[in-house]
């Protein structure tokens, strides 16, 4: 009976096996996300089994002999991000397939670090990637930017650094921080930008207006700073910077720490702190010189593909002593610093941090959320908010010693939408809205009057951008943006003043109150302003690529340049404004050549830039005020012309040998009279070699050469009367300094560390040969020398 039900079973599970049916079918077809067409050669392979085919040219594909049952379908086609779904098979089976295709164009990578895409492809742009920003980990974003061609700053001594494209800097260059548009009284010659570079991931420096999605009035350029991207997936990692400086006798400590899930979710947290005591130039001490700042940023949300959000807050606080010898009581002390080769007053090293000083505090929040619609495109939407606090402490006796002479608080709300359609390959088209509000509020409780009066500033700006694809060599862009700005001021002017810039006669309709000595008006200012731009790049089947862009751009002029009036305490100077000056506007034109070959290459990148009424600061005569006489700052228009080349070439000599070369020009012409613009960069050479082994824990070592020619062609110097000579005297204010040439050394090496984790050592030696030197746009070079040998050592702990 056994024998018979044994039989029995091994005749009919064969005929059972193989009566399961598996003749069944999966097809479909596999897609763009966002153009919906279909996607050649994409890789589908049932996972634990043989099964793999590719899709033809229309994008299907057919699997078959395929049994009932649950299946796990793995989708992958190159720059796409790589799938995983779950199918059920009862019987034939179709099913459609979206890949996320053309994600690096999207700025979306699945990778931990930078993801720097171009912010136009007409314009010049040059980028600093991590490691660069890491290297100056305790400088100031004005001192990385140095790096790029084209690119000088501003300075007032080594702590406020602000950055200056093509020869002009201020309100003409905007900068961009996590998609926020900076609003922190960038007016001020003696303003640094308030970020903490250690935030950054990476930044990109467009040369010009072409940028018009971030604003139509940055006639200089658009400096954009972003986040690192953060991987979707589960991970934990972060990084330590420890720095130390031998100049300033301190430091900077920053960490980070980010948390990544692979159903989209993330958070970031970030801190720095930086202390210095008094800098030193080659011979003495530069006394009251230090610096302390605190940032810190959390920023947390949910991406995905098709959707996510995420919101962030930023702190930065600096506390900044200015040099003392700079701060002059007259202009006879102005008179002695500029003939004088040293500082009038040196005292020993401290770390404390006296008048004259800067204290700034800034808070930065927003929410951002974006939406990708399948076959169209890509919708942001943003709210911002920033609160800038400046104060600004004068040398002052008493009572008043410890109140600051300038408190200052401005407060600035944003709301801006766009909308990019980038289904299709070969045009897209971009459109976006902004509204900002913004308010400010001198605090009368200083004792001194005011220099920048209350005031509300209304902006509503649109933009319209598109680029298409000619041929496979040529692309075309260009784009149109309108900005409607309302300036609202409530201010009190001296009468006597008011009647001496004849502001009687043309805006007597503003008075509010006349009280006797003085009167309280409300100017109310509209601008209307256009920018646009138009440019393109071909390409050729070569390493070889041209650019070419015209950029129309208008700015309105800032508070500053409306409303001055009075003595800026910390600039020891009297600065005054003009309430008949109007936008400026710029037309820009450049060009870049780029070529690359197997082991070298070269960009030449040549620019005129032709601005109509020019706004500029610059020295007029002297004021007598109670504290004495003062040199007075007037701001005035012109047409201005400016012309300038910058120049890169790289050369890998051999497997361990590599040179970079820069050089950068600008001239720059009142083209009424010829005669120079005020503060435009000298002409300068920066030259590096470097020697690198990477299979010694990635050694390499760099010897940088940077010279910087005299400035020849500044303005004329002014007549002042200096009241203890009792006559007029000649005030050499802006007579340049003498050429210099500064050596500086890097070195860097890797080490593990617990595993797979790495220790960074880096060695960095500023003014190698400890050079005497003297900058043009170093505010403080009448008064003292610049920096000397400083010796910094970094540590940075990947975990």
């Amino acid at each position: 009976m056994k024998a018979k039900l044994f039989i029995t079973l091994m005749i009919v599970f064969p005929f059972w096996g193989l009566s399961q049916n598996c003749d069944n079918t999966i097809t479909g077809k596999v897609t763009d996300y966002h153009s919906k067409l279909p996607l050649e050669n994409a890789t589908l392979l049932i996972v634990g089994t043989t099964h793999t085919v590719e899709t033809d040219a229309g994008g299907s594909f057919l699997i078959s002999s395929i049994c009932v049952g649950n299946y796990e379908l793995e989708v992958s086609h190159p720059e796409c991000n790589t799938i995983l779904m779950n199918i059920v098979v009862q019987e034939d089976t179709t099913i459609d397939i979206k890949l996320e295709h053309h994600l690096e164009e999207l700025d979306e990578v699945d990778v931990v670090g930078e993801a720097i895409n171009d912010k136009t492809n007409s314009a010049s742009e040059e980028k600093l990637k991590l490691p660069t920003l890491e290297l100056y980990s305790s400088g100031t974003l004005g001192d990385a930017l140095r790096e790029l061609g084209g690119v000088s700053s501003l300075n007032t001594g080594a702590n406020i650094v602000k950055p200056s494209i093509h020869g002009l800097n201020g309100s003409r260059v905007l900068i961009l921080n996590d998609g926020v548009r900076m609003q922190d009284m960038e007016w001020g010659d003696e303003h640094a930008p308030n970020i903490d570079i250690n935030t950054a991931g990476a930044v990109s420096v467009i040369k010009g207006a072409s940028a018009l999605q971030y604003g139509g009035d940055a006639i200089g350029g658009t400096i954009v700073l972003e986040q690192a991207k953060i991987p979707v997936k589960d991970t934990i990692f972060g990084k330590t910077l420890i720095s130390g400086n031998t100049n300033g006798r301190g430091g900077t400590l920053t960490s980070e720490l980010t948390k990544a899930f692979g159903s989209g979710w993330f958070a970031k947290v970030q801190g720095s702190y930086k202390r210095l005591g008094d800098l030193e130039a080659p011979d003495y001490i530069l006394s009251n010189t230090g610096i302390q700042e605190l940032g810190t940023s959390l920023r947390f949300g949910k991406r995905l593909f098709t959707w996510g959000w995420d919101v962030r807050y930023a702190y930065f606080s600096s506390e900044i002593a200015v040099l003392r010898a700079s701060h002059i009581g007259n202009v006879d002390d102005l008179i002695r610093s500029i003939n004088n080769g040293q500082p009038e007053i040196i005292r020993s090293f401290t770390y404390d941090l006296q008048n004259p000083r800067q204290e700034v505090k800034h808070h930065l929040a927003k929410l951002h959320f974006y939406k990708r619609f399948e076959g169209l495109g890509k919708w942001n939407f943003q709210y911002d908010f920033q609160s800038n606090r400046r104060f600004e402490f004068d040398v002052r006796r008493g009572e008043l010693d410890g109140r600051a002479s300038i408190d200052l608080e401005l407060t600035t709300h944003t709301l801006s939408t766009d909308f990019k359609w980038d289904a299709k390959e070969d045009h897209q088209m971009h459109v976006g809205l902004l509204g900002r509000y913004q308010e400010n509020f001198p605090n009368p409780a200083t004792g001194v009057r005011r220099l920048i009066p209350d005031y509300e500033k209304f902006d509503l700006g649109a933009f319209a951008l598109g680029e298409i694809q000619i041929t496979d060599q040529l692309l075309l862009e260009g784009g149109v943006r309108y900005d409607f700005t309302r300036i609202d001021a409530q201010k009190f002017y001296q009468t006597s003043r008011w009647n001496e810039r004849g502001y009687d006669t043309e805006f007597q309709d503003l008075i509010v109150e006349d009280l006797g000595t003085s009167i309280l008006v409300n100017p109310v200012f509209d601008y209307h302003n256009i920018s646009a731009t138009v440019g393109g790049k071909y390409q050729w089947e070569g390493e070889e690529t041209l650019k070419f862009n015209y950029a129309l751009a208008q700015r309105a002029p800032n508070p500053s340049e409306l409303f001055s009036d009075g003595l800026h305490h910390s600039a020891a100077r009297i600065e005054l404004g003009d309430l008949r000056v109007d936008s400026e506007t710029s037309h820009k034109f450049t060009a870049s050549f780029e070529q690359d070959f197997n082991h070298w290459g070269y960009s030449v990148e040549p620019f005129a830039n032709w601005v109509q009424n020019f706004l500029l600061l610059e020295p007029s005569g002297v004021e007598f005020t109670i504290r004495g006489a003062f040199p007075v700052w007037e701001y005035r228009q012109t047409d201005a012309r400016l012309l300038g080349l910058d120049f890169s070439a790289y050369a890998n000599w051999t497997k361990y040998w590599k040179t970079d070369h820069q050089f950068s020009l600008v001239k720059g012409q009142e083209t009424d009279n010829n005669s120079a613009l005020i503060n435009i960069p000298a002409a300068n050479f920066r030259n590096q070699i470097t020697y690198s082994v990477p299979q010694w824990k990635n050694f390499s070592v760099s010897l940088e050469s940077q010279y910087v020619f005299r400035q020849n062609e500044t303005p004329d110097n002014i007549m002042v009367f200096s009241p203890e000579q009792q006559q007029e005297v000649l005030l050499e204010i802006n007579t340049a300094p003498d050429a210099y040439h500064l050596l500086g050394l890097r070195s860097q090496m890797e080490f593990p560390w617990a595993g797979n984790k790495k220790i960074t050592t880096s060695l960095v030696v500023n003014n190698l040969l400890n050079t005497n030197y003297r900058d043009y746009l170093n505010r403080q070079r009448f008064f003292a020398d610049d920096l000397g040998r400083n010796i910094l050592i970094q540590l940075k702990f990947n975990y």
